[in-house]
């Protein structure tokens, strides 16, 4: 019977949430000091504004807001950058993944091993852009795991901020 009590039950479900909570964190995070550096007046940095009021939402704490908007005034920490990476996924579909990271070469490899991974590539910028005004049907099942799996890695992924395609729900 070991392994089974309930607190042990309780103290692993505790771990995925906080888990979770901790990317979801990291993610704001990354959103404020990004925004926080067009200035940090709330008045005149509307995008600021939208980005703490996005972290408050999900109850994230006033010291990491703080932090995050501080970390930009910082100039011995890495800067943040915004990276946008174009990919065909699995059953063609278009892929277009926003990336904020304070090392442009780790996120790109690591991008890129996730979409290997999930039988996806990378392609030029600008290559995929008339796919999005076609939407891309996928009836295959085996096809739609995949594509699960690869929205889950890509998410799972802290640098990874949001995953457009042009999937057509059916």
């Amino acid at each position: 019977m070991s392994g089974h009590s309930k607190w042990s039950q309780i103290k692993h479900k505790k771990g995925i949430t906080d888990k979770k909570k901790g990317q979801l964190f990291s993610k704001l995070s990354k959103l404020i000091s990004l925004a926080a550096r067009k200035g940090a007046n709330l008045q005149s940095n509307l995008e600021l504004k939208s980005a703490i009021d996005n972290a408050k939402s999900y109850n994230m704490p006033n010291d990491n807001i703080e932090r995050a908007i501080k970390k930009v005034s910082d100039k011995s920490a890495a800067q943040l950058e915004e990276l946008f990476i174009e990919a065909i996924g699995p059953g063609g579909i278009a892929l277009k993944i926003k990336a904020i990271t304070d090392s442009r070469n780790r996120t790109i490899a690591e991008i890129k091993n996730i979409l290997s991974d999930n039988s996806s590539k990378m392609v030029p910028p600008g290559s995929i852009s008339w796919m999005f005004s076609q939407p891309a049907i996928i009836t295959d099942e085996a096809t739609q795991d995949q594509i699960t799996r690869l929205f889950e890695s890509l998410d799972n992924n802290d640098d990874v901020e949001d995953i457009i395609s042009n999937l057509e729900q059916i």
